[in-house]
């Protein structure tokens, strides 16, 4: 069957070989991204007869959530299992008025750095549009009917421009004002920085913001850290960065791991600001989640209080991530690890499932 929520005009197809009027199309999407109708047999607008066909054509849903944990702060993480087994994570962030999601675009990494938790198998394959949207829609779910979706982060496993073709058709369903309706000044991709994919964006004329993770001043140890960063380089990334920001007009994010006794001393804090000094830029940094198996430590907080305070006296806007999640394994590819492949437990599509043990 084929997924409804792939962007390639299927449905629309599909609908006019039914002989069926064009206003449909929106119907069915209403009910998908606004109404959060699970099943098309809940479209009431439509005929039953084609509630049926469509039924007996496509999917609404292609996953499964085999792990839902929730936090004190709020925040929400699922594990989805995809229909080939595969599988992926997506949060939910709550703070204040804000409803945050975070989700994935591969199953796995290939991008291989060394303190993250969803590249240790590597990468599997990519997402679909389909499958992008469908984590959008799962964790739009769990809010309250008066409440909405407000920003979008791709920001969980795998490298967003490393699939570009698939993300980019998603990011239209969550901006479009008749579907999610999410402000592309609210969207933001994350990468550790692919030129020529950051290049194709300037082509393209895309708006979102753009966030560069960083996690080192200088090359030396930064294809230590992420190892990718060997055919690339820090000024090419850097380069490319500039080159959106003149075309996009959307202020830079760059990230940085801190990471304990690694990138977190005082001439690196020094080295990174003259990386990033003249740049219109903020500078994210977010304390390191420990992954279990790994070696990396989070820095005291003496040292966070000086890092940030070195960047600052050198005119460095500079933003603290407040850690959210660490009781759900929030840190990428943590709760996908350690859910055992025979777990199968399936709540009904689009419910609010609570499988922690």
């Amino acid at each position: 069957m084929a997924h409804f929520l792939n962007a390639d005009n299927r449905l629309v197809d599909w609908l006019s070989r039914q002989d069926q009027p064009d206003y449909r199309v929106r119907q069915i999407e209403d009910w998908i991204y606004r109404r959060r109708a699970t099943t098309f047999g809940q479209m009431t607008n439509l005929p039953q007869s084609l509630q049926q066909r469509l039924a007996d054509v496509f999917d609404i849903w292609t996953t499964r959530a085999v792990r839902h944990h929730r936090a004190d702060d709020g925040s929400e993480k699922l594990v989805l299992e995809l229909s080939d087994g595969g599988r992926i994570e997506c949060v939910l962030l709550r703070d204040e008025k804000r409803r945050t999601i975070c989700v994935s675009t591969q199953v796995g990494c290939a991008m291989g750095c060394v303190f993250c938790a969803s590249g240790l198998n590597g990468v599997e394959r990519n997402l679909t549009t389909g499958e992008i949207v469908e984590q959008m829609l799962r964790l739009q779910r769990l809010l309250p009917e008066q409440e909405r979706l407000s920003h979008v982060v791709i920001m969980g496993m795998g490298e967003p421009l490393a699939n570009l073709p698939a993300l980019l058709p998603a990011l239209e369903a969550a901006s479009d004002c008749q579907r999610l309706g999410i402000s592309k000044r609210r969207i933001t991709i994350s990468t550790v920085g692919l030129p020529r994919a950051i290049d194709r964006l300037v082509a393209q004329g895309t708006t979102y913001h753009l966030a560069v993770s960083l996690h080192a001043a200088n090359d030396q140890l930064r294809n230590r850290l992420v190892p990718t960063n060997e055919r690339t380089g820090l000024p090419a990334i850097l380069a490319a960065a500039d080159r959106y920001f003149e075309s996009s007009g959307r202020r830079l994010t760059f990230e940085y791991v801190l990471l304990a006794d690694i990138n977190d001393s005082d001439r690196e804090a020094h080295e990174l600001a003259g990386l990033l000094r003249g740049r219109p830029a903020l500078l994210n940094i977010i304390p390191y989640n420990p992954v279990a198996g790994l070696p990396y430590r989070t820095p005291s907080h003496p040292t966070l209080t000086r890092f940030r305070n070195i960047l600052e006296q050198h005119g460095i806007q500079v933003q603290v991530r407040q850690r959210k999640g660490d009781k759900i394994n929030a840190a990428c590819g943590q709760l996908r690890r350690e859910t055992p492949p025979q777990e199968r437990q399936t709540p009904p599509a689009g419910s609010n499932p609570d499988l922690a043990s």
